[in-house]
């Protein structure tokens, strides 16, 4: 179970992570859809490897289907909900988002 020590948005990660609850929140002004599948920490920073399956970009607009980092401390509104998971919980390819994983799909 995640710590006292981690932020609220982290527990709420590791709870969708373990109940595969996709997740909504609000990332560089942009509303998102996600399946989150790696958290840990980048850098010392709280971060996380999601599937975003719906939702925007601040870079590309709409979204489908995309692998995505995000900074925690960067996420605001985070919601969980029951949904279908999108992704592919082998997620074979390697991944530089999570350096110190504390929990993996």
């Amino acid at each position: 179970m995640a710590s006292l020590r981690h932020s609220p948005t982290f527990r709420l990660f590791h709870r969708a992570i373990l109940d595969r609850q996709q997740v909504t929140l609000s990332y560089n002004g942009q509303y998102r859809e996600v399946c989150p599948y790696i958290l840990g920490h980048k850098d010392g920073r709280e971060t996380v490897l999601v599937f975003q399956f719906g939702g925007g970009s601040a870079r590309s607009g709409t979204v489908r289907g995309e692998w995505r980092c995000f900074y925690l401390s960067e996420v605001d509104n985070a919601q969980v909900r029951d949904g279908p998971w999108y992704g592919d919980a082998a997620h074979r390819t390697t991944q530089s988002c999570v350096d110190d994983v504390y929990v993996d799909v």
